[in-house]
Parts: structure tokens; C-alpha cells; sequence
């Protein structure tokens, strides 16, 4: 039998199912030892260098791919993300030096849009707040708003968005869509409605970002944007940190010029000068925030582990990924 391939994971949560995949298919499974309350996005250049040499395949988080490290990591052939996006991966270095990045995509999709409804259910019937009253000794009731038959805007219409929107529909929400490629057929049997940008924000009750980060998109909700929202309306990120100017929806929350947020991701992800933006943010009564954990219920991990597994098994092998898994392939001819 041939020797087998190392395969390094530098995520928590690796289910023993998806280990005993890649193990079947003739893979050296080693799992990186984390720092607690660290992420792979926490470890620098030199400590991923360390675990990945001789690794065929990477099972990544959030870590920055970037060209010295693919360089100094010859033998390294896919980078596999468990998880959709990539803005942390150099695609045009990967590309360069023969290699294949790949996403889990529609491992998520139902985790992440369940999130969005919990988020919105939580911020518009205040739930943080009445808690929080009643730990205090209050248990007058405050009123909340709800979700049924409300118009919600979703910007961006891609795997995520179609769930929240299969979810939506079942609050018998009005749902208006922006997103660059309307599909007129999905609207017809959806009932959803094409809209700008600006006509979105202008007439939504609850606004839900599912946006690549992009130079174009990012703070996309600014301080101009979020003063064209209807008053009290409810703003929802589980996309990408950045696509939100977080120190302008602080004030927007602060002075009541918006009802709430419920956010999955912040700026200071990427941008430690946004810490202090965050905390304040996650200190007001009116903002539920979760910490990127919107794709991580046992199922979803379970979904996206096995299928950042089989893409690494695919390139390993000599095969092709699930072509709606690949975002770069560097390979000769491909």
C-alpha cells in the first residue's frame, strides 16, 4: 500500500466520522493542537509552517494562506476550507504555485440561515433585554415586534440567502432581494421581489447580509446607508465582518435610530483597532452577538468537515473536487 498522505487540520471540532473518511483513503489525519481561546487565525507564519510541513492536504479555518507560506510548504497541494468564504486565502498565489483552494459549500447553508431567523426572532422580541429585567428583579413586560408578515430585505442571494429565504417565507414575511445576478425564475415560484440596494434598506423592517466581502461591498451599511433605514428597523450580519461599519451602527443603535442587530461578525476580526467598537457594541441591551459561530451546530460542522474531507481526498487522489467547491486550481491543464 502506498505510503499515506498527511492531512493537517488546524480546526476544533473534527468529527471522528470525517476522520475515518480520510483515513479510509489512505490518509495521515493530525489534528493541530490549539492554544485555548485561539484560533488557527491566531497562529503566525512560522508556527503554521511548523505544522504543515510534509502535508499534501490543509483543513483550514480562518488562517491567512498567504504566498510565503504556500512557498515555503512545497509538497502542500489543496487548501480545503471548512467554511465558504476565502478573502483570507492569495487565490492568485495559489494559482501561481499549482495549488487547489476549495470551500464546504452547502455544508452550512441550513446552520447559518437558522442562525439568521434565531437572530432575528431574539432581537425583535428583545430577548436579551427581558432576560436581563428579569435576572434584575423586573419582570414587567417590554414589547417586542414580530417577524410574521414583516418585509425583510436580503442582500446577496447566493446558497445562504435561499435558505434564509425558504425560512423567511414561512413567516409569511414580504422578502426584497439585492444581489448582482436575479434569477426571474426563482423569483416567480419564490414570490420575491428584485430590488436596489437603496430601495431594500429604504422598506425593510429587518435588513440580512449574505455579501461576499469585496472592495465594493465592504462598509457597504454606512452611516448613509444606515440613515435611509426605516426608523427602528432591525439589522442582521452573519456574512462577513466589514461589510457593516461597526463604529457607525454603534451610534445608529445608540441614539435609537435603529431597533437592534444581531451580528455573527465584526470588523475586529480583521481589524484589531475595532475591538474596543465591538465590546461597546456587544454591551448595548438592544444587540445580540454571537462570536462567528453561526455555521457551528454539531450538524453543520459535521457537513462541512466531510466536505472539505472529500475535496482534499479528490485532489489527493489526482481527481477533481465538486466543481462548486473550487475557487482556484493551480493544477497543470486544469
Amino acid at each position: 500500500m502506498p505510503r499515506p498522505r498527511k492531512v493537517v487540520v488546524t480546526q476544533r471540532f473534527f468529527d471522528e466520522r470525517t476522520q475515518a473518511y480520510l483515513r479510509a483513503h489512505n490518509c495521515d489525519v493530525e489534528i493541530a493542537s490549539l492554544p485555548v481561546g485561539k484560533a488557527d487565525g491566531d497562529l503566525d507564519h512560522d508556527t503554521l509552517v511548523q505544522m504543515l510541513t510534509g502535508a499534501g492536504g490543509w483543513i483550514v479555518g480562518h488562517a491567512r494562506v498567504t504566498r510565503p507560506l504556500l512557498e515555503a510548504l512545497p509538497d502542500l497541494q489543496i487548501i480545503s476550507r471548512r467554511g465558504v468564504g476565502y478573502e483570507r486565502v492569495d487565490l492568485e498565489a495559489a494559482r501561481d504555485l499549482g495549488r487547489v483552494v476549495a470551500i464546504a459549500a452547502g455544508g452550512n447553508d441550513a446552520s447559518v440561515a437558522d442562525h439568521v431567523i434565531g437572530l432575528m426572532l431574539a432581537v425583535g422580541r428583545r430577548f436579551r433585554e427581558t432576560q436581563q429585567r428579569m435576572l434584575d428583579g423586573d419582570w414587567s413586560i417590554l414589547m417586542g415586534s414580530d417577524l410574521c408578515e414583516k418585509t425583510v430585505g436580503v442582500v446577496g442571494l447566493g446558497r445562504i440567502g435561499k435558505s434564509v429565504v425558504k425560512r423567511l417565507l414561512a413567516f409569511d414575511c414580504r422578502v426584497l432581494v439585492h444581489t448582482a445576478r436575479p434569477d426571474n425564475a426563482y423569483a416567480a415560484a419564490t414570490g420575491v421581489e428584485y430590488v436596489s440596494l437603496a430601495d431594500l434598506l429604504v422598506r425593510s423592517d429587518y435588513v440580512t447580509l449574505h455579501a461576499p466581502l469585496t472592495p465594493q461591498t465592504r462598509f457597504m451599511i454606512d452611516e448613509a446607508a444606515i440613515a435611509t433605514m426605516k426608523p427602528g428597523a432591525f439589522l442582521i450580519n452573519t456574512a462577513r465582518g466589514g461589510l457593516v461599519e461597526d463604529a457607525h451602527l454603534l451610534e445608529a443603535l445608540k441614539t435609537g435610530r435603529l431597533g437592534g442587530a444581531g451580528l455573527d461578525v465584526y470588523v475586529s476580526e480583521s481589524d484589531p483597532a475595532y475591538k474596543p467598537i465591538s465590546q461597546a457594541l456587544l454591551a448595548l441591551p438592544n444587540v445580540v452577538g454571537t462570536p462567528h459561530s453561526g455555521a457551528s451546530s454539531r450538524e453543520g460542522l459535521d457537513r462541512t468537515n466531510m466536505v472539505a474531507a472529500r475535496a482534499v481526498v479528490a485532489v489527493l487522489d489526482g481527481d477533481d473536487p465538486a466543481p462548486e467547491c473550487v475557487v482556484a486550481d493551480g493544477r497543470p491543464g486544469r
